[in-house]
Order: structure tokens, then C-alpha cells, then sequence
């Protein structure tokens, strides 16, 4: 990531034109500011427009999700119950879900799940309505959302340090596992079959089945339980 913008910036060093795209720049970042804070104004009132929606602010427009399929929500609520009981049970920081709004810098996002470590979670207060980057994040693919998810997000993630990013395909039953390296995400594993582990929460481990089948989850739930003070 990084040295892709370095790239860009040199490119436009060598432009005669630099100054020119430098003022539409600043005029395009001034406007966009103005809506993200009245965005921020409406979300922060429960305005009418937006309450009780998931909508997101994506790179100066305000983005509402389409209703989710059912096995879109089957996945995230199987998933969710493992991981909060994990990081509940052994006080490792604060799991967040769909209507908890990730703030980055430019654009503010409603992740299907994600975790910070205890460290950052403890700054958090009960009213908080915005949150910093991550350390994990999964988004669950949609036809709507699918684009977003492996491009935008799959780079703005990255530019702010979230170590570990999950996308999940629930029409193949796929997990695809991103970490960070030199700030852009590489794929550790396309899991198909098996077990499924995070790096970011070590001793999280579940089978992938468990994901989407309600039997499985409940048999991986039970398995986390007894081993919660190890």
C-alpha cells in the first residue's frame, strides 16, 4: 500500500500539472468533509433517514446495505456466537457486529463482524458511537457488497492496519484468510474443508463447518466452553 502511493505521488511530481490536481483535491476533500460531518451529525441524532439501517460512508457518498440473504445471516450469527464466547470468556478485548461503525480516514464502514484487543477496546465508552481500525475484521460476501468488500475495504482495511481480514463466501462455503505484510494483505489460506484458525486470536480455532451448520457450530461451542480458562 505504501508504496503504491508513493508511486502515485512521484508520478505526479514529475506533472506540470501537479498544482491543478492539487486544488481539485483539496476542493473534492473539502465537499467530501462537509457531507461525512453530516453524516456523522444525522448517525450521531438516530436521524429518521438512517436509524435502525445499516448504511455506510464510502468515499464521499452514503451507502445503504441491501437486506442480507439468509444464509448471509446464518454465517455471521454462527460465527459470531464462537468468536464473542472465546473472547468473552477469556477477557481478550471487544467483538463488534454489523451496526458498530468503524471510522477510518476517509470513509466509515459497518463491518459484518470484527474484534479489538483489550488494550484499544478499553478506551470505549457505554455511548461511543464510532470506533477506530480493527485488529480483525470479517465481512461476509453478498452480490450487493462483494466489489466493495475485496477492493475498497480490502484496501482501506489494510492502509490502517487491521491485521487479519476474513471474507467469507457463503454461496461455496469458502473462508478466505488476509494478514498484513510490508501494509498490504496477503492470502494465508482459501479454506475449503477442514479447520479454521485466526493469528490474531491464537487458540481460536473452530472447524470451517461450524460456520455454516448449526449442528457443528453448536458441537465447536461446546468445545470452546470447557476450555475457557486454559
Amino acid at each position: 500500500m505504501t508504496s503504491q502511493v508513493e508511486t502515485t505521488v512521484k508520478e505526479l511530481a514529475r506533472s506540470p500539472l501537479l498544482p491543478f490536481v492539487q486544488r481539485q483535491i483539496d476542493a473534492l476533500m473539502a465537499d467530501e468533509q462537509r457531507r461525512r460531518a453530516a453524516f456523522h451529525r444525522a448517525v450521531d441524532a438516530n436521524d429518521p433517514r438512517y436509524y435502525g439501517k445499516q448504511i455506510e460512508f464510502i468515499n464521499g457518498e452514503v451507502v445503504e446495505m441491501s437486506p442480507a440473504q439468509r444464509r448471509h445471516g446464518n454465517a455471521g450469527q454462527l460465527l459470531l456466537r464462537l468468536l464473542q464466547t472465546f473472547v468473552q470468556l477469556r477477557h481478550l478485548g471487544e467483538v463488534g457486529f454489523e451496526k458498530w461503525m468503524v471510522s477510518l480516514t476517509r470513509n466509515d464502514y459497518e463491518p459484518d463482524i470484527c474484534f479489538w484487543h483489550a488494550a484499544k477496546a478499553a478506551a470505549f465508552t457505554p455511548t461511543q458511537m464510532r470506533f477506530p481500525a480493527p485488529d480483525f475484521v470479517v465481512e461476509i460476501l453478498s452480490p450487493s457488497t462483494e466489489k466493495m468488500d475485496r477492493e475498497i475495504k480490502f484496501r482501506d482495511y489494510a492502509a490502517h492496519g487491521v491485521a487479519e481480514y476474513w471474507i467469507i463466501d457463503p454461496e461455496h462455503q469458502v473462508v478466505e484468510q488476509y494478514t498484513l505484510r510490508d501494509d498490504e494483505y496477503m492470502l494465508v489460506a482459501a479454506i475449503r474443508d477442514g479447520m479454521v484458525s485466526s493469528s490474531t486470536l491464537p487458540g481460536f480455532q473452530i472447524p470451517l463447518a461450524a460456520i455454516f451448520d448449526a449442528d457443528a457450530n453448536l458441537a465447536a461451542l461446546r468445545q470452546i466452553l470447557p476450555n475457557a480458562n486454559t
